[in-house]
């Protein structure tokens, strides 16, 4: 009887700390851009096999770090790091638009499987609409859709976009996503912050034409809204008819509307910029309207910032999720910026805020590059002590 009594209790105490190794779920990403070979390929890197391997070294470093879920791009100008019907081959891959990679593979395909293998889930990251990086400089194949479509786009500066009104171009875009999600295993399709572009000082965004035709007695802040709402929703819809199981996400610039601008809804913020009237993107209407399974806000500011304070977007966000998933995104690119952000504490005390916030259910740093250099020890604190246990994604409700 005594030897069971002991067993049982050996048991017991066993089980417990098996529990309380395992924390609870919590999404933890990292973004990897490949425009311009931010984060990977690193520049000049134009080797197939040499890819791979930085691939796997920035893969195995995160997994060391505690995360579990990747965020890729891999369309970041109407380009694409996979063998596309519709688009060809980036130049960040291979150097030149349309060359194929040597020797030749599917980065996708290889990234999804090394990500998967590692028991990490892989978020496909899509730019919607800029579709020429730089318009001196950037290389752009003959099949690329601004030479095919000229008339869908805009150039706005030193960039070329889509022209959101024109539906052609939509339901062109809606295709490009149909296609990944039909023939790779994503674990979800992810938008940045990027549909109607960031305001240039002293230049307009030439959309009159479009306005005309498809305006429809709106004003034109209301048609352009309009017209990010219906690219969305056709998304989404497209997104689970292909795979029920892909989740759609967005990441938004961090503020919604300020409180001058909207006493009711808007965030106590002071920012020159939003993204209802600046961006054209009303992220609470794709919440409520389950478009959208996770909303991901920049919140790349530190506590007590004079115009976007940390601490007051984190609570904001945390009752506007509308029952959706929110992970909050980090800014850990802006170590040593400033006198904040040169304070070792200021992402662990980020990381436990919204841990301690009601509706959040995680994190995605910007971006993977900074990682590499363990700024102000941070790499450390969450191998060490935040990511010290594993976490699984948290369910979608």
């Amino acid at each position: 009887m005594i030897r069971n009594y002991v067993l049982n209790l050996f048991i017991l105490c066993f089980f417990n700390q098996t529990i309380a190794a395992q924390a609870k779920p919590e999404f933890r990403g990292v973004w990897v851009a490949t425009i311009d070979n931010i984060d990977w390929p690193g520049k000049g890197n134009f080797d197939a096999d040499s890819q791979k391997v930085a691939f796997i070294k920035l893969l195995d470093m995160h997994k060391r770090n505690g995360m579990n879920a990747m965020v890729v791009q891999i369309r970041p100008a109407t380009d694409a790091f996979y063998p596309s019907q519709y688009e060809p081959w980036s130049e960040w891959l291979t150097g030149m638009q349309g060359k194929p990679p040597v020797p030749y593979y599917d980065p996708l395909e290889f990234m999804i499987a090394e990500t998967h293998k590692r028991n990490m889930v892989f978020h496909a990251w899509m730019n919607p609409y800029r579709a020429v990086f730089n318009v001196v400089t950037s290389t752009i194949s003959p099949t690329h859709i601004t030479k095919l479509h000229p008339e869908w786009f805009i150039t706005y500066g030193e960039r070329m976009y889509f022209d959101p009104g024109n539906k052609l171009a939509q339901q062109y875009v809606t295709a490009v996503v149909k296609d990944v999600v039909s023939r790779y295993n994503v674990d979800a399709i992810h938008f940045d912050d990027y549909f109607y572009p960031y305001p240039l000082e002293g230049k307009v965004f030439a959309d009159d034409a479009t306005y005309r035709q498809y305006g429809n007695g709106l004003s034109k802040e209301a048609w352009r809204r309009s017209n990010t709402d219906s690219i969305i929703a056709a998304l989404s819809a497209t997104i689970k008819k292909e795979n029920s199981q892909c989740q759609f996400g967005i990441s938004p610039f961090g503020v919604w509307r300020n409180e001058d601008r909207d006493p009711i809804n808007g965030s106590k913020t002071r920012g020159a910029l939003t993204n209802y009237d600046d961006l054209y993107a009303d992220i609470l209407l794709w919440l409520k309207n389950g478009w959208i399974d996770y909303v991901a806000p920049q919140l790349y500011w530190e506590f007590g910032h004079r115009r976007a304070p940390f601490e007051v977007l984190l609570n904001w966000w945390s009752k506007h999720t509308y029952g959706k998933h929110c992970y909050i995104g980090l800014g850990i690119y802006r170590a040593n910026s400033n006198a904040a952000w040169k304070d070792n504490t200021q992402l662990p005390r980020q990381i436990e805020a919204l841990r301690n916030t009601p509706n959040m259910k995680g994190m995605i740093f910007f971006s993977s590059k900074s990682f590499e250099a363990n700024p102000n020890g941070w790499s450390d604190s969450l191998r060490l002590n935040y990511f010290k246990e594993p976490a699984t994604i948290p369910p979608l409700n």
